[in-house]
């Protein structure tokens, strides 16, 4: 009770962030007062930070990537071609935009997403002059994609690359075994999101009136030049899973020297750049994971694992479905990054560890049911409500509960 007392804390103040107080701060809180009850040890920890390091510097690798690509205009540019593409057709527009989601959500994270594509998709969309239901529409695809879609990679999302290095599961091994699912979970998003909002979304939509894709480029040779930096650190990430080394290496590396080249063709100034990496995620994440590695100590992981070795005996697709839909309602009330390791430390102890991908489907899909589910929607409504666009937790419920579990199942099936 103590622990579960001390998570909900935590957890409260990230959510109501009182006087200000940020997520990062607010889990290291959290942090500190399970260490000091006893709830967790130095030795939990020690044990947590071995855990998370790789994970974490990854993950701040490609912020660091997609900021220095904001800043040169990559992500604009992206925007207004994909809007040109559509001919002025608002449902063709509607589908680019969910891809144009698929594709950042796969390269640079969900959380990269939310936080560089959001206010970038909202101001064309404010310059297209849609109505307030057919912004709506396009602001909730772009929402629920950076989730459901962040599958594909060990990169794509923080999820992905704890649960992998957690289980020591390889680049390739990860990407081959994740693809049809995520696939899949691109497919169904668009069918079920073009369904709900179809009534919203705009027969024709005067894209004549934005500006060409070309004048959102701040440097043109640097952009050209990171075409080829994204290629080679893909090729990369395949290489340096051969050798075995961490994904930190090649993350937290290439973006460092990404930014070094930059700023050697002035294309960005470090310090701006440094001073707009969200450190308070990283703080949040390492906090966070410590807060619930008490509960872990509890029983509470323990408890999970009995569940999911009682799902086994109704066979394989049973075993599956129910990991990744228990994976997916722990996330929506508790959020995603204490899920993920509570149910990769469960799946440990039944031994049965090709449920890791069920559990990786689970908590980046099941999230979208509930404004608190991951950190990447917490971002988007912050995103959202700092450019005047306020959505109420019930107005986001309304669709989040029904297009997520059919999108769900769809993937965890390809999986199956």
């Amino acid at each position: 009770m103590v622990a579960l007392g001390i998570f909900g804390l935590t957890l409260v103040l990230v959510l109501w962030q009182p006087r200000g107080l940020q997520i990062g701060t607010s889990a290291l809180l959290g942090a500190g007062l399970a260490l000091a009850v006893g709830v967790v040890s130095l030795q939990d920890v020690l044990e947590v930070t071995h855990i998370v390091w790789d994970a974490t510097l990854a993950f701040l690798g490609i912020i660091l990537l997609s900021l220095v690509l904001d800043a040169i205009g990559f992500f604009e540019w992206a925007a207004l071609k994909t809007a040109r593409l559509s001919k002025g057709n608002g449902h063709v527009m509607f589908v680019g935009i969910i891809l144009l989601g698929a594709l950042v959500s796969a390269l640079f994270a969900n959380d990269g997403a939310a936080l560089i594509l959001t206010p970038i998709v909202l101001a064309k969309m404010r310059l297209l002059r849609l109505d307030t239901k057919a912004l709506f529409a396009f602001v909730m695809a772009g929402g629920f994609i950076s989730d459901t879609a962040s599958n594909p990679l060990i990169i794509s999302n923080l999820t992905n690359i704890l649960t992998a290095g957690f289980f020591g599961i390889g680049f390739r091994e990860y990407a081959l075994a994740m693809f049809l699912p995520n696939l899949l979970a691109i497919l169904a998003s668009t069918v079920v999101l073009w369904l709900f909002f179809r009534r919203s979304i705009p027969r024709t939509v005067a894209t004549h009136t934005l500006p060409p894709s070309h004048t959102a480029l701040k440097h043109p040779p640097m952009f050209r030049l990171s075409w080829w930096f994204l290629g080679w650190l893909l090729v990369g990430y395949v290489v340096g899973d051969w050798l075995g080394l961490p994904v930190s290496l090649l993350s937290l590396g290439g973006a460092l020297v990404f930014l070094g080249l930059a700023v050697r063709l002035k294309a960005v100034q470090a310090k701006a750049i440094l001073q707009a990496v969200p450190w308070q995620i990283i703080w949040f994440s390492v906090g966070l994971y410590v807060v619930v590695f008490g509960l872990k100590n509890a029983g509470l992981a323990e408890s999970i694992a009995t569940l999911l070795l009682w799902f086994k005996g109704f066979g394989h697709t049973a075993h599956v479905l129910g990991t990744g839909f228990l994976a997916a309602v722990l996330s929506s009330v508790m959020n995603n990054l204490p899920a993920i390791m509570l149910m990769d430390i469960a799946i440990q102890t039944t031994g049965d560890t090709f449920l890791a991908y069920a559990n990786i489907l689970g908590c980046n899909l099941g999230p979208k049911m509930t404004p608190i589910g991951s950190l990447a929607t917490l971002l988007w409504l912050h995103v959202l409500a700092q450019k005047g666009v306020n959505i109420s937790w019930w107005e986001y419920m309304k669709v989040g509960l029904v297009i997520t579990p059919p999108v769900l199942l769809v993937a965890l099936l390809g999986l199956v």
